[in-house]
């Protein structure tokens, strides 16, 4: 039976290190290109999967290399990939990466054949979805695709509304949300903020949200649970990061997993910031998603 179903992307990532990353018009050096597995639907199944989770995912592949290669990648966790449709005469998703030597990171995506997930690939998968646990949702495919599967599921629906939305969401779509976890940059924009966020003024916009949980990741200083109006900071392990790539991902992984395990939701939120610190100790996407022995060997404890 499955687990956690993931209704997301999948992306072939191209990945260049580089001292600096690079400013408006200007043009650096970097290393080699690689070619990783990643895209926030394929990152957060296979980081599930590999922390022991029975994990199905539902998208769209294009109909080239990249697409055959990551299929591979999510079959080699033993991702059920049977609604992971490919879609003919389209290229795959692609993020072009730049990851400076401090490990932080800049991004452009093309979604390509993710940008042709549509409510009638989530209705076709609806009886993994409506049995399924929990349900990981972001926001690299179309909306009409993640509203349709929120709505659908029976189980707890996380929302990771990344990448930040170019406006609010519907509130609709919040309702049927029972976990929502955007960092402080998507919680602005969706409560329809300006300015910084710090850990007051999340614990406030957190609030204003329908969603009965909200999660605020905080990068190195952790998250912030608000459940019922209270907030609890999680703090996380100190690491020095080699690569935050798919940090976030590995979180939103690692919630899924402790809630399938019955953890509370502080209690999954501690063991989802363990494993986001971890997979910031080796480079690369997929490449980086630790399993459950590697969390303590990665950040020291």
């Amino acid at each position: 039976m499955t687990e956690i179903a993931v209704v997301g992307s999948a992306n072939l990532d191209l990945v260049v290190e580089v001292d600096t990353i690079p400013l408006v018009g200007e043009t650096v050096l970097g290393e080699d290109l690689r070619r990783i597995p990643g895209g926030k639907g394929a990152n957060q199944a296979v980081a599930a999967a590999r922390l022991g989770r029975d994990v199905a995912m539902i998208g769209r592949l294009g109909d080239d290399e990249g697409g055959a290669m990551l299929r591979s990648a999510l079959e080699g966790d033993a991702v059920d990939t049977r609604h992971l449709l490919t879609t003919a005469d389209v290229p795959n998703g692609v993020a072009l990466i730049s990851v400076g030597a401090d490990g932080d990171n800049a991004i452009v995506v093309s979604p390509g054949a993710n940008g042709r997930v549509a409510p009638a690939d989530i209705e076709a998968a609806s009886a993994i979805i409506d049995t399924a646990a929990v349900t990981l949702l972001q926001l690299e495919v179309p909306l009409d695709a993640v509203a349709a599967a929120a709505a659908i599921a029976s189980g707890t629906v996380i929302l990771n509304p990344a990448p930040a939305p170019s406006e609010p969401l519907p509130m609709s779509l919040l309702a049927d949300v029972d976990v929502l976890v955007p960092n402080q940059t998507e919680l602005a924009t969706i409560a329809g903020h300006n300015g910084p966020v710090d850990r007051v003024i999340a614990a406030e916009l957190a609030t204003r949200l329908p969603s009965s949980s909200v999660i605020v990741t905080l990068g190195a200083e952790g998250a912030l649970v608000v459940l019922d109006g209270e907030a609890t900071h999680v703090p996380a392990p100190v690491v020095r990061p080699v690569d935050t790539t798919a940090a976030g991902d590995s979180f939103c992984g690692a919630l899924a997993d402790g809630l399938v395990r019955g953890l509370d939701l502080v209690e999954a939120t501690r063991w989802a910031v363990r494993v986001g610190a971890a997979t910031t100790q080796r480079p690369g996407a997929q490449p980086s998603l630790p399993t459950p022995d590697e969390v303590g060997l990665l950040i020291g404890d």
